[in-house]
C-alpha cells in the first residue's frame, strides 16, 4: 500500500509502516536500477563442471572462451571481476589451487572455462606433466573454443608457459586476449611501457590490455573482448 503525500510518501513493506521524502525514494530506486544493470551482465552464469579427464569434458556445443595463466597471476581474480560474483572462480592464499579444467555456463550455450594454473603451483612433476597433457588435448579437440584469455601479471611479463598458451591458441587459429593484470600496482608511466612492449611481442591479430581487478580498472574493454569472442 502506497499513499502520496505533498512532502512525504508512506509505504508499507512486510507490514512495517515508515516515511521517507519522494526524493530520497526516487535516488534509492535509480541507485537501485544501476545496480541491477551492473550486476545482470552475465545473470545466468553458473558452475557446471570439473574435469580431471578429457572424457568429463562438457559436451562440445555452444561456444566457450578459455582463461589461462600462471597460478599466481590473479586469474580467479580476474574471471570473478568479470562476472561479478566474488566467490564465482576459487581464489586461494595459496596459488595453484585450480588444478582441474573447471567449466561454468554463461547461459544461452555459452560457457567460460577456468584451465588449471600453471607455473609456481606446489605439486608434483606427474600432475604437472598431467596437466600439460589435459591442456593440450582440450586445445586440439575441442571444436566449440572460441577464444582463449591469457592472464599475465604486469610485473612479470609474459612467460614460458603463456607463450605455451598462444602458441596452442595460433596454432589452431583461436583468438586470443592477453590480460595485464595487477596494473595498479605500477605507475602509470611503468604500466603503459610494459602495454607496449607486450603489444609489440604479441602475434597479429592477437590484443592485450591493461587489467586490475582491485580498482575495476578495464572490465569494460575485457567483458566486451569476452562477447565478442561468444558472439553476443
Amino acid at each position: 500500500m502506497e499513499k502520496f503525500g505533498k512532502p512525504h510518501v508512506t509505504l508499507r513493506s512486510s507490514g512495517v509502516f515508515y516515511t521517507k521524502s519522494p526524493a530520497k525514494i526516487l535516488i534509492k530506486i535509480l541507485i537501485k536500477g544501476r545496480r541491477r544493470a551492473f550486476m545482470s551482465h552475465y545473470p545466468d552464469a553458473r558452475f557446471l563442471t570439473s574435469a580431471h579427464q578429457p572424457g568429463q569434458f562438457v559436451e562440445d556445443t555452444g561456444c566457450e572462451v578459455a582463461f589461462a595463466g600462471r597460478s599466481n597471476a590473479g586469474k580467479s581474480s580476474a574471471i570473478n571481476a568479470l562476472v561479478n560474483q566474488r566467490n564465482f572462480a576459487h581464489t586461494s592464499k595459496s596459488p595453484g589451487r585450480t588444478q582441474l579444467i573447471n567449466f561454468f555456463s554463461l547461459g544461452e550455450g555459452r560457457r567460460l572455462v577456468d584451465l588449471p594454473g600453471y607455473g609456481f603451483a606446489r605439486v608434483s612433476r606427474s600432475m604437472q606433466s598431467h596437466w600439460r597433457k589435459l591442456m593440450g588435448e582440450y586445445f586440439e579437440d575441442r571444436q566449440s573454443l572460441a577464444g582463449l584469455f591469457v592472464v599475465v601479471d604486469i610485473r612479470r611479463s609474459i612467460g614460458d608457459f603463456d607463450w605455451q598458451m598462444l602458441d596452442w591458441a595460433e596454432s589452431i587459429g583461436c583468438p586470443a586476449h592477453v590480460l595485464l593484470t595487477k596494473a595498479d600496482k605500477l605507475k602509470r608511466g611503468p604500466a603503459a611501457n610494459t602495454f607496449q612492449q607486450v603489444r609489440k611481442e604479441l602475434p597479429e591479430g592477437m590484443t592485450v590490455q591493461l587489467f586490475s581487478a582491485t580498482k575495476k580498472d578495464g572490465i569494460d574493454e575485457a567483458r566486451g573482448e569476452l562477447d565478442r569472442m561468444l558472439g553476443r
